[in-house]
């Protein structure tokens, strides 16, 4: 079924609900999953339309829709769904996720006024409270999509979605027998944790709606039973949240307060487990971010996987789990230093010129930013030190290559036209706020001309502008081997 298809099916539902025909319809961008979501209006009359193909998981999100309505949890009210159970209707929440609320009002003060987005955190955290200790009361888990509960098959999915979808596809070595053994001794840790609670699987302030500075819940279709750290978890460790570490403990010292006005807690043992679920909840989200980031490219992804990063090493470097991870402590560390993935981290408060170099025989880089454009200037045309065997081993950052290529008035005159032509940009960029800008220089095996060219405009650009530099050898692991 097509897209047209799918919007005249949720035309003719907006037609037989509200009695008027749809004026507009619009798609609405796709996050991290398969569903295509359009926003149907006339006039003040408007609804969110779903095409979602899996029919099992949208019974699920009727089932808990109907249950969170009557424990008090608010929720879109599902309004319409087709005969074939895969197109649906249901009430538009607007347009601020908490994730909004957050990004324009960073978390400067711990202010308490009713919009500060800390407000808007406290009560989603009253309402999480009430979701896991109510629900497991009150939902039909039977109704769960594909499990009812979080058991060892889907912790393992989750730490395989790690492996394959970040650390394969980032390029990160790992010895694939010890990181097995850590997931399982992972597994079989996290497993002993008490459970029976409703889980919602994926807690996190994009998936939070706010009207009225009332937090509005949504895609919870993939809750399950399970315990209580994974989604108070998933949600102080969302890069969205923008946490520090100590909010983040305050916080969760806020929830487990809450928690023990219900039921007996023990306070060490419930925080050896979180912090053990906020492992497994950052290995599983970079496997989101690595397939939509890095397979697809999506910048909104991409964005996300330094944060994600800072925060798994300050998981590890707590030492608060209890266990022994050496696989996964040794790849945290890999990727704090890989090259690639340091290009998806972008300073967004001033503008940010990224230079890279790069190998023709691999491709021009990808602009993280998502922004686009840029420049790319071609070294092949310039003496090449690579055909000669004194400088074989060396690289572009070698005092004997930059030596020998400054002697050539060709490079002298490809530096000055390339910094002629960035300098235009930069000066408009700068007076129009822009906040990204990639400049690449390309060599055949990305190792001496481009470095060289690469190191000199990062240098220059430092001296001369007031802007951000981040400099990327995407050849650099390759050198020497």
């Amino acid at each position: 079924m097509n897209q047209r298809d799918s919007i005249n099916i949720l035309a003719s539902i907006f037609e037989k609900t509200f009695k008027k025909k749809p004026l507009s319809v619009n798609n609405l961008p796709r996050s991290g999953s398969e569903r295509s979501y359009f926003r149907l209006a006339n006039g003040n009359v408007t609804a969110m339309g779903v095409h979602n193909l899996n029919v099992k998981e949208n019974e699920a999100f009727f089932s808990f829709t109907d249950t969170f309505e009557r424990i008090g949890i608010k929720a879109p009210k599902i309004l319409a769904v087709s005969e074939d159970r895969k197109h649906y209707l249901v009430t538009d929440l607007g347009n601020e996720s908490l994730a909004d609320r957050i990004k324009r009002n960073r978390f400067t003060e711990y202010s308490e006024e009713e919009r500060s987005p800390l407000c808007v955190l406290k009560k989603t955290i009253i309402q999480l409270k009430t979701m896991q200790l109510e629900g497991a009361r009150k939902i039909d888990f039977s109704k769960c999509y594909p499990r009812e509960a979080f058991d060892r098959q889907s912790v393992m999915w989750d730490l395989n979605y790690f492996k394959y979808n970040f650390l394969k596809l980032a390029g990160i070595p790992f010895d694939e027998q010890v990181l097995e053994d850590d997931f399982a001794r992972l597994a079989e840790f996290l497993l002993e944790a008490p459970t029976g609670y409703f889980m919602y699987r994926d807690f996190q302030p994009g998936n939070i709606m706010v009207i009225d500075n009332e937090p509005w819940f949504i895609d919870y279709q993939g809750g399950r039973k399970g315990p209580l750290q994974y989604d108070i978890a998933s949600l102080l460790y969302s890069p969205k949240t923008a946490l520090n570490p100590t909010r983040r403990e305050v916080l969760l010292e806020f929830y487990i307060n809450l928690i023990k006005q219900e039921k007996s807690v023990n306070t060490e043992s419930f925080s050896t487990y979180f912090y053990a679920f906020a492992l497994i909840r950052i290995l599983q989200a970079l496997g989101a971010y690595g397939y939509r980031g890095i397979f697809e490219g999506k910048p909104n992804f991409q964005s996300s996987i330094p944060i994600a990063l800072s925060n798994l090493n300050e998981i590890i470097d707590k030492k608060g789990i209890g266990i022994e991870l050496p696989e996964i402590e040794k790849v945290s560390m890999a990727c704090s230093q890989s090259a690639l993935l340091k290009t998806y981290d972008i300073p967004s408060d001033k503008l940010t010129i990224r230079v890279s170099s790069f190998s023709y025989k691999k491709g021009i880089p990808a602009d993280p930013s998502g922004n686009g454009g840029g420049f790319v200037f071609d070294c092949r045309g310039l003496p090449n030190p690579g055909r000669m065997e004194e400088f074989k081993q060396l690289t572009g950052k070698d005092k004997k290559v930059t030596d020998y290529l400054e002697q050539f008035p060709d490079v002298k005159q490809f530096q000055e036209k390339a910094r002629n032509l960035i300098e235009i940009s930069i000066n408009n960029y700068l007076e129009r706020g822009f906040n990204h800008l990639a400049v690449s220089f390309g060599c055949t095996g990305g190792q001496h001309r481009s470095v060289f060219q690469a190191e000199d405009m990062g240098e220059w650009l430092k001296k001369k502008f007031p802007v951000n530099v981040i400099l990327v050898h995407t050849e650099e692991e390759n050198w020497n081997t």
